[in-house]
């Protein structure tokens, strides 16, 4: 989507008939809601593929979760196109699809009621876009509501010592729901990563997103979180990952979009003191002049036992990373290149490092110490 967020459909179709019997709904978006309502909503919604049923009449069924970053319209067109339907963007902002040949296609759509043939709308309209950066920013004496309440939250700073992939997965959601239950006051956690990972969003598709041969040859382990938001590449030493989980209160009467902007409102102001010129950019990434610099998922959690309920949102930042090895093992998209502006695969991405001139620890002191500071 243009401002949002990757999506993607995988069929699969009858040999005899070149049906679609069956999709999988993949992508780095996001989705609002529990898990019981998260997994209803993406049933449901791949349902519909199959049978030609509005995907917008479908999620509108679903009160109780929200997609982030993905549309009705964007879904149909990822569906059309894995089902052979080749599509043309207008002038008008459609798409005008019509069924491509057999012989480029290898299987026969031209039965397949969820195949639209004539038109397949993606006006996606910038939602993403219009909840971004210039939206945001453009309300007068938000940072400093965003900074009041950040001064009231009052979190306990933690670096952490060095983890697996494997546990540092586990924590964080253990962490988020012993905040929901109110065992645990809020908490920001630097992490410090004991082997290289590479990091899934909790709706991607691994064999997609991840060469795993590759993977496997450089020793790198293969872990999904629980948030949605696309694949980080991880090696120690070469990323600054922090989690803040805070009671649902701290984001109470926001959106998810606003939400994000509030949780990393800390951050901007720390990256500034660095001499960095960063900003919000789309739904849930930061930027400077020269590139992306970070990148945030975010989930909320229901209270149980009378708890407060919880907000995780975790962020990874690129402090000197291999990009030649990172596009040796992600599949990364030219669509995803792009408006990540990543501009070249063989050096190094290294915003904090060349930005700041500091070593790693440094730059996650003066993080720290901002932290502190914001609450006296």
């Amino acid at each position: 989507m243009p401002g949002g967020k990757l999506v993607g459909v995988n069929v699969s179709v009858r040999p005899s008939d070149g049906r679609a019997v069956r999709c999988r709904l993949d992508g780095d978006f996001f989705v609002e809601g529990d898990d019981a309502a998260s997994r209803a909503l993406i049933e449901d919604i791949e349902h519909a593929l199959i049978a030609g049923e509005p995907v917008e009449r479908t999620v509108a069924r679903h009160a109780d979760a929200r997609l982030i970053g993905a549309s009705a319209a964007a879904i149909e067109t990822a569906f059309a196109r894995a089902t052979g339907v080749e599509c043309a963007v207008g002038g008008d902002g459609n798409v005008a699809g019509h069924v491509a040949p057999e012989s480029q296609r290898g299987l026969d759509v031209a039965n397949q009621s969820a195949a639209p043939a004539a038109r397949v709308d993606v006006r996606v309209a910038a939602q993403a876009d219009d909840c971004g950066k210039a939206h945001i920013n453009s309300r007068a004496g938000e940072a400093e509501r965003w900074r009041a309440r950040w001064a009231g939250l009052n979190p306990v700073v933690i670096h952490d010592r060095p983890r697996t992939p494997a546990d540092q997965m586990a924590i964080d959601e253990q962490w988020a729901r012993q905040v929901a239950s109110g065992r645990r006051p809020a908490t920001i956690r630097f992490w410090e990563w004991a082997a290289p990972a590479v990091v899934v969003g909790r709706f991607q598709s691994i064999p997609d997103e991840v060469h795993e041969a590759e993977a496997a040859r450089e020793g790198i382990a293969v872990v999904r979180r629980c948030t949605g938001g696309g694949a980080m590449f991880i090696e120690p030493g070469n990323t600054i990952t922090y989690s803040l989980v805070a009671p649902l209160s701290f984001v109470a009467d926001l959106d998810v979009v606003s939400s994000y902007r509030l949780c990393d409102q800390w951050l901007i102001d720390a990256l500034h003191e660095l001499g960095i010129d960063a900003v919000y950019s789309g739904i849930n990434d930061i930027s400077s002049p020269v590139g992306k610099i970070a990148g945030a998922a975010q989930r909320r959690f229901a209270g149980v036992a009378g708890g407060p309920g919880s907000v995780l949102h975790h962020v990874t930042l690129a402090y000197d990373i291999d990009a030649a090895k990172m596009g040796r093992v992600l599949n990364t998209s030219a669509e995803k290149m792009s408006d990540k502006a990543v501009r070249s695969a063989v050096r190094r991405v290294d915003p904090l490092r060349s930005q700041t001139g500091l070593p790693r620890e440094a730059v996650i002191d003066a993080m720290m110490r901002h932290l502190k500071a914001m609450a006296r």
